[in-house]
């Protein structure tokens, strides 16, 4: 029988969650600096963060390679400080740990996962290019008996494969599975995941998240409506799991607050909030380097955190992974065009607090 999740985090996962998709704090020598993740992770608890995933693309895939060995480190260390903080302010945090790799390496994975107290294990299958549907559904499949599933259509651009309705639909028949996350950065990509939950009859079962940075707004506010052979099913993206978010992340709660006030008033929705979409859109663009392919996106996250004292430094596991030329001032003209999205003050506010040991 397949782990299932405990109740009070599978009703807070339901609700829909800001999760940032935590990056990796390094000190000037590319060594895995302790001190500053704490700080980080104090950052997303205090400015309202719902849940935390670490050791996806943000966190870097690189943590798992042999001689780095960074896996259990990381994933112990965000784990901790969640707990210290859960427990002093009597709330529970959802965590997700991110799967990556064939399967042996996966499994080797999700059991440290599950022995560092994580609720959800999100499955990237970047390793499964040209593999069938029903290797990478089996692969899930064996995960799913260690820890409970999120799905993940993980950006082409960024490592990930294309996945088809029909591997939606044959992912959607594994008891195992109860969230996914949604992130081909791609509109047809993003139905056919919606359209898979719809015809599947688990709408109510399995909550979906946007990982579209690109749409954020447009996704959470969205009723998705589909024809079924039991009649039309509207389904709705409840939450976010987004790097995006591992950057302003106060104004990212307050963002996702305020969508959920509005779904359950059931008002038109405001115009001013497709305005806000487009600005959204055109930071991420910046921030995530879309320009060149997203590939400064982890850099341009490290950025902002670094601008704010979040981070000592902007550096990653690859040498080569800087950021684009002309990103910095990509990102110099949003943070002034559009400073109602920052949450500067509030780190400014907190930084001292959260930097004491």
């Amino acid at each position: 029988m397949n782990p299932q999740p405990d109740p009070k985090v599978s009703a807070l996962i339901r609700r829909g969650l800001v999760i940032p998709a935590s990056p990796l704090a390094l000190d000037s020598n590319r060594r895995f600096d302790e001190r500053r993740q704490r700080i980080l992770m104090r950052y997303y608890l205090d400015a309202g963060a719902g849940g935390m995933a670490v050791g996806m693309h943000f966190t870097q895939f690189e943590i798992r390679r042999p001689g780095i060995d960074l896996f259990r480190p990381v994933l112990s260390i965000c784990a901790d400080e969640v707990r210290s903080w859960s427990s002093r302010l009597k709330k529970r945090v959802p965590l997700v740990a991110g799967i990556n790799g064939r399967t042996p390496d996966a499994l080797r994975q999700v059991v440290v996962a599950r022995e560092l107290g994580y609720d959800y294990a999100i499955v990237s299958l970047s390793d499964f290019r040209g593999a069938l549907d029903e290797e990478m559904v089996h692969h899930i499949a064996e995960i799913g008996k260690i820890l409970p599933v999120f799905g993940f259509y993980l950006l082409t651009g960024v490592g990930g494969i294309h996945l088809s309705n029909r591997f939606w639909r044959l992912l959607l028949d594994l008891e195992c599975l109860h969230g996914i996350k949604i992130a081909p950065f791609n509109r047809y990509g993003t139905i056919d995941v919606l359209r898979a939950v719809a015809e599947s009859g688990r709408a109510e079962e399995v909550v979906l998240y946007t990982g579209n940075d690109d749409s954020i707004i447009y996704d959470l506010v969205t009723p998705f409506t589909f024809k079924t052979s039991k009649g039309p099913v509207t389904v709705r993206i409840r939450g976010g799991l987004l790097g995006q978010w591992a950057c302003w992340t106060k104004r990212a709660v307050e963002l996702l607050d305020q969508v959920h006030r509005w779904a359950d008033s059931g008002k038109p929705l405001p115009i001013e909030w497709l305005r806000r979409s487009v600005e959204i859109t055109d930071a991420n663009a910046a921030i995530f380097d879309a320009a060149h392919q997203y590939a400064g996106s982890i850099p341009g996250v490290n950025e902002i955190l670094r601008g704010q004292g979040l981070l000592a430094n902007i550096l990653t596991l690859k040498p080569d992974e800087v950021l684009a030329p002309g990103q910095l001032r990509e990102i110099d003209r949003v943070c002034k065009a559009y400073p109602h999205l920052t949450d500067d003050d509030f780190v400014r506010k907190n930084l001292d607090k959260w930097k004491k040991f």
